[in-house]
């Protein structure tokens, strides 16, 4: 069904920030009924727990945060400000954390995207994590699906390309930790704004 291999979970289990870097340049593929939607992964940040005071996971375990405890591998989304949240459990063993997908760059079922959210310029579909998952219809319905099995939604493939990476500090959050935990492909149209 997948052209190329899906990611392990080990993977996953690993440092957010590490993971963070290296989902770059992977594939996030979406199959919706009969439609595949995919997209190179060209933005995200990396998150950890109770003290990071811009996790979800600060504050310590709550009903709709549980699965950055549990297994590494599964998507954990939340709302915020009306749009939906696509993050991918990940921490090492007996850790807490996510890697938050921010922004793809379409290269497949781009007009099943634009049906979801009409746009007129093409790097405006997916260029925040609201817009990317508006476009890829993921909402709290996937929430905890493993993102490692053949069978899923949604997957994460292996992807080839040669890029340099940027970092900031996270975006839009109140408070954050001394370290840039933003990662980014440098000079992607796709990377939010």
């Amino acid at each position: 069904m997948f052209p190329r291999k899906i990611l392990p979970k080990e993977f996953y289990q690993r440092d957010p920030e590490v993971v963070a870097k290296e989902l770059l340049g992977k594939r996030l593929v979406r199959r919706l009924e009969k439609n595949l939607m995919e997209g190179i992964i060209v933005e995200s940040e990396a998150y950890y727990g109770l003290d990071d005071p811009a996790s979800r996971a600060y504050g310590g375990v709550k009903n709709y945060n549980r699965l950055m405890w549990r297994e590494a591998g599964r998507a954990f989304i939340y709302n915020v400000h009306k749009y939906w949240m696509f993050n991918i459990v990940a921490h090492e063993l007996k850790q807490i954390g996510a890697v938050l997908i921010r922004a793809i760059e379409p290269t497949k079922g781009i007009e099943v995207m634009k049906r979801n959210r009409p746009v007129k310029r093409e790097f405006d579909l997916t260029n925040g994590p609201g817009k990317l998952t508006t476009a890829l219809k993921i909402d709290k319905s996937l929430n905890g699906i493993p993102v490692t099995s053949p069978e899923s939604e949604i997957v994460i493939t292996n992807g080839k390309m040669e890029f340099e990476i940027e970092s900031s500090h996270r975006i839009g959050v109140n408070k954050d930790l001394d370290r840039k935990l933003r990662f980014f492909i440098r000079g992607n149209k796709f990377v939010s704004r």
